[in-house]
């Protein structure tokens, strides 16, 4: 049992280190400054709310995912 669990947290620990570098080079190429997304500044308070850059990504992954299931 604790074999499968640690199976799980390095999987999970490999997903995190990819989607960290695809958000970093994404930021190269403007992800995450798109239209739609939300960005309110108010003295030293910052609010950032990345609506289009989360549903492009969501309709990557599922495509991604789509062909891994094929």
């Amino acid at each position: 049992m604790a074999e499968g669990f640690g199976k799980i947290l390095i999987y999970l620990g490999i997903g995190l280190i990819i989607m960290g570098l695809l958000l970093l080079a994404g930021s190269k190429f403007g992800l995450g400054k798109l239209p739609g997304d939300i960005i309110y500044h108010k003295g030293n308070f910052t609010f950032y709310f990345p609506v289009v850059t989360s549903i492009l990504i969501s309709i990557l992954l599922t495509f991604v995912l789509w062909l891994f299931k094929r």
